[in-house]
């Protein structure tokens, strides 16, 4: 009996940790898939339209499964509290990422997501929701892990190395513009650390949504259905050709439904 409750703890200490690793596993594939596609000429918008919209549908089942009773406690001050989740977390953020992403490489802009811990970590600082603790060991290890992302992140932009073609006879037809104009990057880079702030004052916000509406399936699946609305109003604004919409049954398509699987690691 002991071993098996010290298996349990283990599992649920790790549990964090895994599930952070995972995160960054799918994200990394989601931006090279994303890359490819935009590269090709997938308006940015439509594709964040689908993949949300896709993302809700995915998890209404589990909304309803595990939080049966929950959609009758949604209130008007929650909605709109998931309404500005869903715009600081996906609409504006994922938008300025992409057009960063488009600018630039994929392994250019993959270092960026480095800069939203610390970011993160300065916010909380400012807004009194976290200790610098420098005479604790969690406060030191915070320290210590925000300095290793800036230096991951220095380090990785200054490095230049051999470009690698993975996977090269499936997305050969695609042609990928791996190196940008100076000005492209400096864009790049502007909307890419936009994008980065956003994320970092969206965490700061999730406290607050999950205060107001402590049901993570359904604030996931609305998050992801509002999120897809103001998306898609974006894109019938900058956009209206029907072509911006067409989604086939190609690599497309792959990206959409892989980017639900994130936005599914992501909610549970």
């Amino acid at each position: 009996m002991d071993e098996a409750k010290n298996e349990e703890g283990c599992l649920d200490r790790w549990k964090p940790a895994v599930a952070m690793v995972l995160v960054q596993i799918s994200t990394t594939g989601m931006i090279l898939l994303s890359k490819v596609v935009i590269s090709d000429g997938m308006f940015i918008f439509s594709l964040l339209t689908y993949r949300s919209l896709f993302g809700a549908l995915f998890i209404l089942p589990f909304a309803l499964f595990f939080e049966s009773g929950a959609w009758k406690k949604l209130e008007r001050n929650s909605l709109c509290w998931i309404s500005i989740n869903a715009f600081l977390g996906y609409a504006v953020p994922m938008g300025l990422y992409y057009y960063g992403l488009h600018d630039t490489t994929s392994s250019y802009s993959v270092i960026f997501l480095n800069l939203i811990p610390i970011a993160t970590y300065i916010l909380a600082l400012i807004f009194r929701m976290e200790t610098l603790g420098l005479c604790s060991l969690p406060g030191n290890m915070k320290i210590v892990g925000t300095l290793g992302c800036f230096g991951g992140t220095l380090l990785v932009s200054l490095y230049k190395g051999r470009v690698l073609h993975l996977w090269h006879a499936i997305i050969r037809k695609h042609q990928v513009k791996t190196e940008p104009s100076h000005v492209n990057q400096l864009h790049a880079s502007l909307l890419l650390a936009g994008s980065c702030f956003t994320f970092a004052c969206w965490y700061l916000l999730q406290s607050k949504v999950l205060k107001v509406y402590p049901y993570k399936y359904w604030s996931s699946m609305l998050t992801c259905l509002l999120g897809g609305l103001q998306t898609g109003v974006v894109a019938i604004i900058l956009k209206r050709d029907e072509k911006s919409w067409h989604l086939g049954w190609d690599l497309q398509l792959l990206t959409v439904i892989y980017s639900v699987k994130r936005l599914t690691v992501l909610s549970v």
